[in-house]
């Protein structure tokens, strides 16, 4: 797999980051991935993954006060603009590979 390319777990992490927007950290991601895949994921897994992101600059991240909320601070990731060209391009292959594919995916 070339650099370029994005892993499933890493697209559904990015996908996660997407759907979260503002509110993309730690605790929240793993609970949304959990959520959407009703599978149970490995904290470190995702860290693992954000951190591979980062370094190819496909997200970013910043800490942040919490605020009136109150507690320690949080890192906070969000898409970079190259990050969101990599889902774009993924999903289009996705695509591309699954169509017409429908009525073999059908129960029979």
């Amino acid at each position: 797999m070339s650099r370029d390319n994005l892993g499933e777990f890493e697209l559904r992490v990015l996908l996660t980051l997407l759907r979260l927007g503002d509110d993309a950290y730690s605790v929240p991601i793993v609970r949304e991935l959990e959520r959407r895949t009703g599978r149970e994921v490995a904290a470190a897994a995702v860290y693992i993954a954000l951190r591979r992101l980062e370094e190819r600059q496909l997200v970013r991240s910043e800490l942040r006060d919490p605020g009136a909320r109150g507690g320690r601070q949080r890192r906070h990731f969000l898409l970079t603009d190259e990050g969101r060209a990599q889902m774009r391009e993924t999903h289009r292959a996705y695509m591309r590979l699954a169509e017409g594919l429908g009525p073999l995916l059908e129960d029979a």
